[in-house]
């Protein structure tokens, strides 16, 4: 089956899926599903969020994708551990046999999205098979792969896309497979309902190998993931475990996600000095409105340009209507105008390198945050200051994505997202 599969699909040159030994939780093992499960470790908001999410339960899937300690060596050492004993004591179990995994997620607000946990085939962005459209941070990637080295697992599922046809085989197997027992069921903090289930027939893992075989994928949420995963196949000659790693493919023909926004707190620039050296070269507005009424606001001005939104004393700041003359000094001029004008690209070249000095590639100067209350939130209480974005639509980042033309990074949030700790992949089964 295996070998068939990665054969096939290295003749189409496209996605090649292979099914393999799911690592979950036993239920009568953890207190409860959903108190073991956490959001990806890049949305998890710290230090609450992740103080939270560890008092939930003792074996929270976060002690192994955010591990506590001094130092890095110490924290993978301790994931490792862990992972280890988890295992030993049947807190973690492996499926019996390999399988691909329908998973499903659902609210009370009519979200409905399946897609098909596997492990796929690893290639680089040239062979325009998986497509990235974000760039990404060194050091994330270097701080992934260290983790990923020391535990020999995937931990995560990292959220692909691709554009399937609504009649197809896969999608038939999808809902044909939802209506079986699944093998958990599980709600989470947030409202969100979480069904998975196992396919291990034959004959549907071949039809779905081979239909997937005919697609290419966007990465919609996890590039530091997916770069980690290239590092680590590199790294090991192939054949090896390391050739394959854990994504969630959707169909976003059939179930679209929802784009969000990625905000900046930048900890060492006082409000005051951000707001200083914006107003000679955009215009600037207080709004004294609450936050749903700022960002209705910040959606509008970005109808007609770039526009931010920032906050950190207790007001709103909107910020559009750029001097085009600063903009023809600062953008780069090597790329289509989709990318020389995205809010993202303005930010980045413009207001963080040019007009306020910091240094995009430390974490100490700037921090990427999905939740915008918590973004303003952090601005007010530690005296810095949050940049509220407005999201980009996905249509605009698969066009740049099909170019070969990555956005800068940390621009979009895709969700909704899968939900960590739910099933794992270990490289020994």
């Amino acid at each position: 089956m295996n070998s068939a599969g990665h054969s096939e699909a290295t003749e189409r040159r496209g996605l090649e899926l292979t099914p393999f030994r799911g690592l979950r939780y036993d239920p009568d093992r953890v207190g409860s599903l959903a108190a073991v499960t956490s959001p990806p470790y890049d949305v998890v908001v710290r230090p609450d969020g992740l103080h939270q999410l560890q008092a939930a339960d003792l074996h929270n899937i976060v002690r192994l994708i955010l591990p506590q300690a001094p130092t890095p060596e110490a924290r993978n050492a301790q994931a490792a551990t862990t992972l280890t004993r988890w295992r030993a004591e049947g807190i973690l179990t492996a499926d019996p046999e390999p399988g691909l995994y329908i998973y499903e997620q659902t609210d009370d607000e009519g979200l409905l999205q399946r897609g098909i946990i596997a492990t796929l085939r690893v290639t680089d962005p040239a062979d325009r098979i998986v497509l990235p459209h974000e760039d990404v941070m060194p050091h994330l990637v270097a701080d992934r792969a260290a983790l990923m080295r020391a535990t020999s697992a995937n931990l995560e599922p990292l959220l692909l896309t691709y554009r399937g046809d609504d009649h197809s085989e896969t999608a038939a197997i999808i809902d044909r497979t939802t209506h079986h027992p699944p093998l958990l069921s599980t709600t989470t903090e947030d409202g969100h309902h979480h069904r998975l289930w196992s396919l291990t027939t034959p004959t549907d893992l071949t039809t779905l190998i081979t239909d997937l075989a005919r697609h290419q994928a966007l990465i919609a949420d996890g590039h530091h993931r997916w770069a980690t995963y290239r590092r680590l196949r590199a790294e090991h000659p192939s054949p090896s475990p390391w050739d394959d790693g854990l994504v969630l493919l959707v169909d976003t023909a059939r179930y679209p996600l929802r784009v969000r926004a990625i905000h900046r707190y930048l900890p060492h620039l006082p409000l005051p000095d951000a707001l200083a050296a914006l107003k000679p070269h955009f215009r600037v507005r207080p709004l004294h409105t609450p936050l749903d009424q700022a960002l209705t606001a910040l959606s509008e001005a970005s109808a007609d340009g770039n526009a931010y939104l920032l906050a950190g004393d207790g007001t709103y700041h909107l910020v559009d209507r750029p001097d085009p003359a600063l903009l023809a000094r600062t953008i780069p001029t090597d790329r289509p105008t989709t990318w020389r004008t995205l809010d993202a690209t303005v930010l980045h070249a413009t207001l963080l390198a040019h007009l306020w000095h910091i240094p995009e590639d430390s974490p100490s100067h700037i921090a990427y945050i999905h939740d915008t209350a918590a973004t303003v939130t952090k601005a007010e209480q530690d005296g810095g200051t949050a940049v509220l974005m407005h999201p980009v639509r996905e249509e605009l980042v698969r066009d740049l994505a099909r170019q070969g033309i990555t956005m800068p990074r940390k621009s979009t949030s895709f969700g909704p997202k899968p939900a960590s700790g739910l099933v794992l992949r270990a490289l020994d089964l």
